[in-house]
């Protein structure tokens, strides 16, 4: 039998992981306008903000994933649609701009991650290390996409031996059917899926 929601984001073994919930993304203006218009919509920066307040209260580590490309795109990946349409954007994700910026504030035990490659926040990067030396066994993961950044969080996490949980209403993709249909049939065979309100909730308790 699954663990109750509780145990599996315990504040001692549990952490806070925000991919790319950063001002170029979900913000105004955005490398992916449309993604953005659809966080807006279903609020995820103020779930996101709500939730990491509630692990600092809690003990429980905030950890900001962001993504960033040098202007010459030294050590960027090339090989995938999503890269090249990153590129042309009148937004650039550069290091030390407010693009990079994370979308909620950071509290002075936060970290912040910056990767400058891939699609997801764990391969080729610190996290897992970090995550580890703190005595994690829980990801709450939230962010966006649930197109691709998200499921590539999940899978990794899993792969690595993390449990991962997902708040519904702080993750985001597009069209709004499709993401529901990768919490509903993707996401729910690896993650436990739950709320904003029921995480604060246990780590309130």
């Amino acid at each position: 039998m699954p663990p109750d929601l509780a145990t599996l984001v315990a504040p001692a073994t549990s952490a806070l992981v925000l991919q790319e919930v950063q001002r170029g993304v979900v913000g105004e203006p955005s490398v992916l306008p449309e993604l953005a218009a659809e966080c807006a919509r279903v609020r995820l920066v103020d779930h996101c903000d709500a939730l990491a307040r509630a692990a600092r209260d809690a003990g429980v580590p905030v950890v900001h994933c962001i993504a960033a490309t040098r202007p010459d795109g030294l050590g960027a990946n090339r090989n995938a649609r999503l890269f090249a349409g990153v590129s042309k954007a009148p937004v650039a994700l550069a290091p030390g701009s407010p693009a990079v910026e994370p979308a909620i504030d950071v509290g002075p035990a936060d970290l912040v991650l910056t990767r400058h490659q891939g699609i997801g926040p764990m391969a080729g990067t610190e996290v897992d290390a970090v995550l580890r030396n703190q005595g994690v066994t829980t990801i709450v993961g939230v962010g966006v996409s649930l197109n691709v950044g998200m499921l590539d969080l999940a899978f990794d996490a899993v792969n690595a031996g993390y449990q991962i949980v997902m708040p519904r209403d702080a993750v985001a993709g597009v069209p709004t059917a499709y993401a529901d249909d990768v919490l509903r049939l993707t996401l729910s065979l690896v993650a436990t899926i739950s709320t904003t309100a029921e995480i604060v909730l246990a780590w309130s308790e």
